[in-house]
């Protein structure tokens, strides 16, 4: 049985939810999970604590098996972490497993507790009762395409790579800035392959002085790097050197020392790891749509501001609201729908925090993008700015926009036509952020 993810989905509102006869709540753990099963009247079926490994887990599903006389699509199981061992699990083997936000749980178990009492055994109950009596308000899951797993788990993967670079490149740049400048007007992020072989060349200012324009010259040819000349280089690490306590070199040599092999751990993880990503993509562009149409990989990337990184975010963290065009679902994931406080006469708009942060990067970019590349986007985020919005407001509607087109796309199967685009009026758009 393979490894699966499953992804957050809202329930189908076309269909009536099944009925169910067993409600289960997990107080997910990480060495043991509290389990307590209600029957369809909330009375206690019974409880147990499973321990965190493949046996405990196997006993769990056998346990809620027997429980549902063999029909698991009539038991309700509900958790807070919506993925998991136990979660994939229990869905591939046909339970019907939600998921809901701990902050909305909150809520429910004041119900039980005025007072705030809180333990595992209480949680699991919590849960067990609200999906039995709010079942609304909790998330479907179900499992992920293998594809789209691996889509997934690369992207994230590349951006923690990504994440770490920086701050091992910014570290860097730290210790040269405190003792060796030189170095920095060679290169100002200090994130380059080239620059970390002259720092092992010529760690501090005094090595630097013994350095020969042939060793310079070896390390540009061996890295292609024309846009210098070695006389150039030479003179700028020659120049006079920062004057700082005694010892300072040597200590900052050393920190330099521990971060140069972690840069080019990371920069051979990430060559190794963006071009995955990319065939990936290609190999879902290339897979046909419905009736010969394009495929839903081959729309997205039509729309202006959508780039390989974009394609990726998308389908890795919305997968489901794209294979079902759900316009709602996205733009609340993605953070680009407001939130509307009003009391009385008091009536407020705000920029919604809960949402996916990695799929309101992605929106963020490619508004931002779009808006720099596309005529019509452009003059759109004129016109809110001009109306008294921010830079961030802006880019939002824009983002709420470019998703409402991307839904038209997928529904009849076109690319992006600019000539198709109408003029929405700018005082109507101003109302949705």
């Amino acid at each position: 049985m393979g490894l699966i993810v499953p992804t957050v989905m809202q329930p189908e509102r076309a269909e009536q939810p099944p009925p169910y006869d067993c409600f289960v709540g997990i107080d997910w753990g990480s060495q043991q999970h509290q389990v307590y099963v209600l029957d369809r009247d909330r009375r206690r079926l019974g409880e147990r604590v499973v321990d965190h490994d493949g046996a405990s887990l196997a006993q769990l599903v056998a346990w809620l098996w027997g429980l549902s006389a063999g029909q698991p699509q009539r038991v309700a199981v509900a958790i807070e972490v919506p993925r998991g061992a136990i979660v994939e699990g229990l869905v591939e083997r046909g339970f019907h497993v939600f998921a809901i936000n701990p902050k909305q749980l909150d809520r429910f178990r004041d119900r039980h507790s005025v007072a705030g009492a809180k333990d595992d055994r209480r949680d699991a109950f919590v849960l067990a009762d609200s999906v039995c009596t709010d079942r609304p308000s909790f998330r479907r899951l179900h499992l992920d395409a293998p594809h789209l797993l691996l889509l997934r788990e690369l992207r994230r993967v590349e951006e923690t790579l990504l994440e770490e670079f920086r701050r091992s490149a910014n570290r860097l740049r730290e210790q040269l800035h405190r003792f060796y400048p030189q170095m920095l007007q060679l290169c100002s992020a200090a994130d380059e392959p080239w620059l970390w072989d002259l720092i092992t060349l010529a760690p501090t200012p005094a090595h630097a002085m013994l350095l020969s324009e042939e060793q310079v010259q070896r390390v540009l040819k061996a890295h292609r790097i024309r846009r210098l000349k070695a006389p150039a280089v030479l003179a700028c690490l020659q120049a006079p050197a920062l004057p700082v306590a005694p010892g300072t070199p040597e200590a900052a040599q050393a920190h330099c020392g521990f971060l140069l092999p972690c840069l080019r751990v990371l920069a051979e993880q990430l060559q190794a790891c963006s071009p995955q990503v990319s065939t990936l993509l290609r190999a879902m562009a290339d897979e046909p749509g419905e009736e010969e149409s394009p495929s839903d990989v081959a729309i997205v990337q039509s729309l202006p501001g959508v780039g390989r990184k974009i394609t990726a975010w998308l389908f890795a963290e919305a997968a489901q609201p794209l294979a079902e065009r759900d316009y709602q679902v996205l733009r609340t994931h993605g953070g680009v729908a407001p939130v509307t406080k009003q009391s009385g006469k008091r009536r407020q708009v705000v920029m919604r925090h809960g949402c996916n942060p990695r799929l309101r990067h992605a929106l963020y970019h490619m508004a931002r993008v779009a808006m720099q590349r596309d005529a019509h986007f452009s003059s759109v985020y004129a016109a809110l700015r001009a109306k008294g919005q921010r830079h961030g407001q802006a880019l939002r509607n824009i983002g709420d926009r470019l998703l409402r087109i991307l839904m038209a796309m997928l529904r009849h199967r076109t690319c992006y036509d600019a000539s198709r685009i109408r003029c929405e009026p700018v005082a109507q758009m101003g109302q949705k952020m």
